[in-house]
């Protein structure tokens, strides 16, 4: 492999890649999910990782989280140590440092599902070893890379094209869509009522890159304005894991901006669709476009895999 940018280093956040890595990261994907519908891996001589081993905690309810990483740490050839829930690393109330100092001595990566940014920012704090940020609060980087990956996947570009968000803006992922569009040169249109749009502070420094990259990065209370010729239609659960106890009054802020078929139409004729998943039907999104030709939820899914194996593959590489 040429020079890798990314190897020892952590992955917290879509911001934490530079544009060019952020190619990188999508370029190496594709490759693996490549192998992966050869039903190849990689060949002992081409894998650092045999005998390696990634901590994977977990302490949030995780399908897709869990599933993707674990079979990706094992496509590379390393082992799966998952500590979940009750039983995660955390779950006795042993300290983020004496844990990671700990941990550091048993497995080559760290990968965590967690709640504050800040938890998973000390963790990588006091870990000498690759911290992957699988979800927090603020953002879900590696849903991110699987998202961006699948419009690539449909349109063969990223840049130029325009992306809708629907739903809660102060969210994880609407965070996330914005430096993902801010890395790539799209235009990024937040739709959200007043009260749950994005962090300013995040917002800021997303526009701030998008200069460098022509993206474009909009925030309105308008679903038809961010709809108007979209190419990318993405919504979100309106209420969030922690979130559930607010879902009576979440819902009916955002009953106007549920996606369905009439508003989809708003968009271009080629549009797509997307959402992280899992998915209240029939509340955020409508059972029809869930189930349309344009939707692209299961490859959005799969892609999850891919581009997790392509992240620890260089993260995990030796400098």
């Amino acid at each position: 492999m040429s020079t890798n940018p990314l190897a020892g280093r952590d992955f917290l956040r879509m911001m934490d890649l530079s544009p060019d890595e952020f190619r990188l990261v999508l370029d190496t994907a594709k490759a693996e999910k490549t192998r992966f519908a050869r039903n190849t891996v990689l060949a002992q001589s081409e894998s650092p990782y045999i005998g390696q081993a990634v901590g994977i905690i977990l302490e949030k309810p995780s399908l897709r989280t869990r599933v993707s990483f674990e079979r990706a740490v094992s496509r590379l050839g390393a082992q799966a140590i998952v500590m979940s829930d009750t039983s995660s690393a955390f779950s006795r109330g042993e300290s983020i440092k004496d844990t990671m100092m700990v941990m550091e001595r048993y497995v080559d990566a760290i990968v965590i599902r967690s709640f504050a940014q800040q938890r998973v920012e000390e963790l990588a704090y006091w870990a000498s070893i690759p911290v992957v940020n699988a979800l927090t609060d603020d953002f879900h980087p590696c849903q991110g890379l699987a998202d961006f990956m699948t419009i690539e996947e449909s349109f063969g570009k990223l840049a130029g094209l325009k992306l809708a968000y629907l739903g809660d803006g102060a969210n994880n992922m609407a965070h996330t869509y914005l430096e993902g569009g801010a890395l790539s040169g799209m235009q990024v249109v937040i739709s959200a009522p007043e009260g749950f749009q994005p962090n300013d502070a995040y917002l800021a420094e997303a526009r701030a890159l998008a200069e460098q990259t022509g993206a474009v990065l909009e925030v309105t209370s308008s679903s038809e304005e961010a709809l108007s010729e979209a190419d990318v239609v993405i919504t979100d659960a309106w209420a969030s894991m922690g979130f559930e106890d607010e879902h009576e009054q979440r819902a009916a802020v955002f009953a106007p901006y549920q996606v369905t078929a009439k508003s989809f139409a708003y968009a271009n004729p080629n549009a797509i669709f997307l959402h992280c998943l899992p998915a209240h039907r029939d509340e955020e999104v409508t059972d029809e476009v869930m189930d349309a030709d344009y939707s692209r939820i299961y490859d959005e899914a799969e892609n999850r895999m891919h581009a997790q194996q392509a992240l620890l593959l260089l993260l995990m590489a030796k400098a």
